[in-house]
């Protein structure tokens, strides 16, 4: 299935939505994007400053509100080349927050060792982000603390350092596609990489439906989702796709901060308080709810163009 035809079909169900939505205001999503400036493998020919620019240009095409990006500031190191980035981020008005020198998993490591991670990645960040806030903490692999002792002294670090939680309310995976995806391309794989475009937009929009399942067996209604993505090389050549999908399925687009106002977020915003759910499944799990229905991909990317 092309894009094409797949988009029209999510255009038709997005305009059928509208018509039992009457005058009710467009649901909103917060985008935020994990591992700048260098995540996964990239395609023969490509850069991760061409990735960004492509990113940014399609977030500026499609009027998005200023969107975090978060640093891990070893790929400097690893890849210098990769840095401009940052700063053409910072140019395009999109400000910066903390997402660990070397990506730690605060799971497996131990919390001074995770604490001393996530300072060594401020000197990059006040390099770049200039008078934006930059005080935002997104947790590598989402990890928080493998016991209720490390997470709770984690938060209180937190706390200290004047940090917020970006916490994560939509997720299809993205990271999946992006190794792939520069296989294909090296193998000039035209057909396959149909089907990577195809079964990602899929993903997408049953996501979408899982999300706000949740959310409407917690609430009632809808909250403001935030959004985790990552710089990869297929993110980048699909998101004007996923953009028009979520504009399709009538998704406005909001800041990190404008989302997390929302009080399913207020132990993200004040890590003094004692930890809550961040997490749809863990409210869910808290509550004693039953999961919704979550359709699993038909296409297995890890096989493709092997």
């Amino acid at each position: 299935m092309k894009i094409g035809k797949w988009l029209v079909r999510v255009i038709l169900a997005g305009l059928a939505g509208l018509l039992f939505a009457g005058s009710a205001p467009a649901q909103q999503i917060a985008f935020t994007w994990d591992d700048l400036p260098a995540h996964s493998a990239m395609p023969p020919g490509e850069t991760r400053v061409a990735i960004g620019r492509k990113l940014i240009d399609a977030m500026k095409a499609a009027h998005l509100p200023p969107v975090y990006g978060f640093v891990n500031g070893v790929a400097t190191e690893r890849e210098p080349s990769s840095e401009p980035m940052l700063k053409d981020w910072r140019d395009a008005g999109f400000p910066l927050g903390n997402h660990a020198w070397s990506h730690m998993n605060l799971n497996s490591a131990s919390l001074a060792d995770w604490e001393a991670d996530v300072l060594k990645n401020e000197p990059i960040l006040e390099k770049y982000a200039g008078k934006s806030d930059w005080h935002w903490l997104r947790y590598p692999y989402l990890a928080e603390g493998d016991t209720p002792e490390k997470r709770n002294e984690a938060r209180q670090f937190l706390a200290a350092h004047r940090y917020r939680i970006a916490a994560v309310t939509m997720s299809f995976g993205d990271y999946l596609w992006n190794e792939p995806y520069a296989r294909c391309v090296a193998k000039s794989d035209t057909a396959a990489i149909e089907q990577l475009e195809t079964s990602y937009l899929d993903a997408a929009s049953n996501d979408v439906d899982f999300r706000r399942a949740m959310a409407k067996a917690l609430f009632g209604h809808d909250i403001p989702y935030v959004l985790l993505m990552h710089v990869g090389a297929f993110d980048a050549h699909m998101l004007p796709h996923l953009i028009g999908l979520y504009q399709n399925k009538g998704f406005g687009f909001v800041t990190l901060e404008e989302a997390e106002k929302d009080p399913f977020y207020q132990s993200s915003l004040d890590p003094t308080m004692p930890a809550g759910p961040d997490l749809l499944e863990a409210a869910m799990q808290a509550r004693g709810l039953p999961l919704p229905p979550n359709r699993k991909p038909t296409l297995d990317v890890n096989s493709v163009c092997r």
